[in-house]
């Protein structure tokens, strides 16, 4: 496979996962602001700064908005041509990768993200938004969720597909942690209130912005703590969203690309990869909170991001050779 179908597919595969869950993210998030509606100016600054900091598009904010408001940040999160990281950033971006390889992938997949960015560019989107927001969220939603389940039913099993599989869990992982660790940050100036209303209230937001409270209660009675949520968020092998299941994922169709043992490291990615989910097999909420949460998720997207690294130059990185000049 050419490098560069690699790296589309790559790139078309993260960034169709990345809008998914800002959808839902921000989608959670408003819905969190209803049900406490009485909240002044900077209870709601708080609410939303952290939601910018985890997603490490802080300063990009500042440079085009004055304070971070329900508006402000749904606008710059959600719409915004000048962040790069917002939905519609990245469904634009994944409909350009998928453009530039329309033959190496399935015309059902191709007409599902052409009809959503169709969909987004027209009037017809901001007015669902005006009409309801959560109809907007559901309508992306439902076709980002339709594009993956093309891709499954419609596309062969070869190394093409792996590397859109490497593309999704890699950046599931990702945003699983930054989801949690979005939890710590708007707790951080206000201890006291862990274990109130509130606290349980964001714990749960956590959990449905990870599409996860009903496989949540499904497997604990009790309402969400923080441990039983990094318990199911971090360590759970069956929870398709969890950090130990995306990385048990990523190394299967790493080895599969790699033709390698799976005991056995072919490059670095492997090798990190197989690092992190050894940690986890042996890890628990203990280890975590020990470690501290912020410092263990920190690190956890610090090797993520290694993973990222080593496989751009691995498989999708051509060096061009020096041209000398001939005198």
């Amino acid at each position: 496979m050419l490098s560069r179908v690699a790296d589309s597919l790559f790139w078309l595969s993260r960034y169709i996962e990345r809008a998914e869950n800002l959808a839902r993210l921000v989608e959670v998030n408003l819905q969190l602001l209803l049900d406490f509606s009485q909240l002044d100016d900077e209870k709601v600054k708080d609410h939303w700064q952290p939601i910018l900091r985890a997603l490490c598009d802080e300063e990009a904010f500042t440079k085009h908005y004055e304070k971070a408001d329900s508006q402000s940040v749904t606008d710059f999160v959600t719409f915004s041509r000048l962040n790069p990281n917002s939905m519609l950033s990245c469904i634009f971006a994944a409909r350009e990768n998928a453009r530039m390889i329309r033959d190496q992938i399935s015309a059902e997949m191709w007409e599902s993200i052409n009809e959503l960015y169709l969909f987004l560019q027209a009037t017809s989107a901001k007015k669902v938004w005006r009409t309801g927001v959560h109809d907007f969220f559901r309508e992306v939603r439902k076709s980002i969720h339709a594009f993956q389940g093309l891709a499954m039913a419609t596309y062969p099993r070869e190394e093409a597909y792996d590397f859109l599989q490497i593309g999704g869990y890699l950046e599931r992982a990702d945003k699983t942690t930054r989801i949690i660790d979005l939890k710590y940050h708007i707790l951080l100036p206000r201890s006291t209130d862990v274990g109130g209303a509130l606290d349980s209230a964001q714990w749960m937001a956590v959990l449905r912005s990870c599409s996860a409270l009903q496989a949540y209660h499904s497997l604990y009675l009790e309402s969400p703590t923080p441990r039983k949520v990094v318990e199911f968020l971090i360590l759970s092998e069956t929870f398709p969203r969890s950090l130990r299941f995306c990385l048990k994922e990523l190394d299967y169709y790493l080895h599969r690309i790699s033709a390698c043992p799976r005991d056995e490291y072919a490059n670095n990615a492997e090798r990190i990869c197989g690092k992190m989910l050894s940690h986890l097999g042996k890890c628990t909420t203990d280890d975590i909170f020990k470690a501290g949460l912020h410092e263990y998720l920190d690190s956890a997207q610090g090797s993520l991001n290694e993973i990222g690294a080593a496989l751009y130059h691995t498989y999708m990185y051509v060096p061009t050779p020096l041209q000398v000049a001939v005198a």
